[in-house]
């Protein structure tokens, strides 16, 4: 196999050989600089390190790209086991950016460390050559324990503290497996909060300058978002409420008491206070779509459609256009806010329409061929290939394709049945008056209804003027018209196991690894009374 992928290799080199030598060494030319990379990039794939790296000295003049010829020079150096010159390129590259995780990494394999102590050097050094990089005091929490760590992070801690950093919280987070780093981050920053409360500064030993207001705020911010992932709501709410006191104007503030309380299961009081935070900034895109999410997690998907319409085409109805624009985070919330309120019907069309964009966006690719070609933009191009390949992994499908196979397992064992049937089998058991007091309740719901109906029809005669030409151009782009997806129509499907499995058949082929895809398989298959062929399945995954 290795053999034949070279062979391969070599006639691929050999082919486009011709272009190569036609072109002027001191040509700058971006298509034929984006050839010469994605030629290297064939051989690194095939294992020759050798020929890509001299591939890469021949041809280094002629690429515009500067920063992938350093970054692939390290990688293959690395590869050849020629470490004194891979750490020199990765120490350019160092200089070039301090704050890239990648390059100190690099750095280390150059250099190989034979201890936690020569690993810690190569930061110190960094340190002093960057006194202000952040990545540098970052990264050796990773490897560092006991004492070391609480000295390390202690000056990261409070060199983000006195900046104001609102993201140090998060850059910490992936420490929060280690118990014993958790109880030092806790003691340190407790630490600060009680000095800084009595004498404005980290320790009431040190002899710094005090600390201006601003630097306790951000511990108090810190120490909320802790205590909410260590799982104490109620002491995460004390101090994000002293923040909030202290300083009733500051946004980040409400984003994280709205998700304590989601945390501690208290969905509509999250909401609420994302609601306040929204208001705080109305011209905040990110707040408004989050307000937006936190609202259809409390089933509130009429107040989420009035917070998204502030940001969406004027004239077009905001579901329509969020639809337009491919906004499945919006649809996927949607979809499992309908699930929960049992509108099986509407919470389908979501899943559906998310199924849809995935297809729009693989037809989408062959507009990509002719140009990639054309511009030589072969690395990306193949990138784009992968992507397809794998599409159906995205979290945005899993979550659509899981809650309509859901659903459809719900209709299968409890389908819908029809409401005047329904009704008749209830009335039947009524009393004069009770039927009469029945009757007048389903006439003002029916009135009600109507009128909901007028208006709802009034806006869409006209969104209709508005979205009937591109509805044609996107209909004549696609290869003709859509069916269109109705409620009440996929509440009722005839085989709901199938429409399930449907959805089931990407996942099982690219998602294999998710318990959950195992256990839809499951569910729909014991429904269909394959017990035999699940059970190979099951053990087979």
């Amino acid at each position: 196999m290795a053999s034949t992928l070279q062979r391969a290799v070599m006639c691929f080199s050999v082919s486009i050989e011709p272009c190569v030598s036609q072109t002027s060494p001191d040509k700058v030319d971006y298509e034929y600089s984006e050839l010469l990379l994605y030629q290297n990039q064939v051989l690194r794939e095939a294992g020759l390190y050798k020929e890509a790296l001299e591939h890469l000295t021949t041809y280094e003049k002629q690429i515009c790209d500067k920063l992938a010829v350093e970054e692939t020079k390290g990688e293959l150096l690395v590869n050849l086991d020629r470490m004194d010159e891979a750490t020199e390129v990765y120490t350019r590259l160092q200089e070039r950016n301090p704050e890239n995780w990648s390059y100190y990494h690099g750095l280390e394999k150059a250099l190989k460390p034979a201890s936690v102590e020569e690993k810690q050097k190569i930061y110190e050094e960094a340190w002093v050559k960057y006194p202000k990089g952040l990545v540098p005091r970052r990264l050796p929490l990773n490897f560092l324990s006991g004492e070391k760590f609480r000295e390390c992070l202690d000056k990261y801690l409070r060199m983000n503290f006195s900046k104001g950093c609102p993201p140090v919280f998060t850059t910490l987070r992936s420490l929060y497996h280690d118990k014993e780093k958790v109880a030092i981050i806790e003691d340190l920053v407790v630490g600060y909060e009680t000095s800084l409360n009595g004498c404005r500064m980290f320790n009431q030993n040190d002899d710094g300058k005090e600390e201006p207001p601003t630097t306790l705020l951000w511990v108090q911010y810190f120490l909320a978002q802790h205590y909410d992932q260590i799982g104490q709501q109620t002491l995460a709410l004390d101090y994000i409420n002293a923040g909030i006191e202290s300083t009733p104007t500051l946004i980040e503030l409400f984003l994280i008491k709205a998700k304590i309380y989601k945390h501690a299961g208290n969905i509509k009081e999250a909401a609420r206070w994302m609601d306040e935070a929204q208001a705080l900034d109305t011209a905040d895109r990110f707040i408004n779509s989050k307000c937006a999410k936190y609202m259809l997690k409390a089933n509130m998907v009429k107040e989420a459609e009035e917070m998204c319409s502030k940001f969406t085409r004027e004239g077009a109805s905001a579901v329509e256009n969020l639809n337009e624009m491919q906004c499945m985070w919006f649809q996927t919330e949607c979809a499992l806010a309908y699930k929960s309120m049992n509108k099986y019907g509407e919470a389908l069309k979501k899943c559906h329409e998310i199924e849809r964009h995935f297809v729009e966006i693989t037809d989408d690719q062959f507009d990509f061929h002719t140009y990639c070609m054309r511009k030589m933009t072969l690395r990306s191009y193949v990138d784009l290939l992968k992507l397809e390949d794998v599409l159906r992994m995205h979290p945005f499908y899993f979550k659509a394709a899981k809650t309509a196979i859901e659903i459809y397992l719900t209709l299968h064992d409890n389908p819908l049945t029809d409401e005047n049937k329904e009704l008749e089998a209830d009335t039947a058991n009524l009393s004069d008056k009770e039927l009469k007091k029945l009757r007048n309740k389903q006439r003002r719901a029916q009135k009600k209804a109507q009128l909901e109906e007028e208006k709802k029809n009034a806006e869409k005669e006209k969104q209709l003027k508005n979205q009937k030409k591109k509805k044609e151009d996107d209909d004549e782009e696609i290869g003709g018209p859509k069916e269109e997806l109705i409620p009440e129509k996929l509440a009722k499907v005839e085989n709901p196991l199938e429409e399930a499995v449907k959805f089931l058949t990407p996942l099982k082929n690219l998602v294999k690894n998710k318990i959950e895809t195992h256990l839809l398989a499951f569910e729909i298959y014991f429904r269909k009374g394959k017990t035999r062929l699940q059970s190979l399945y099951a053990f087979r995954g």
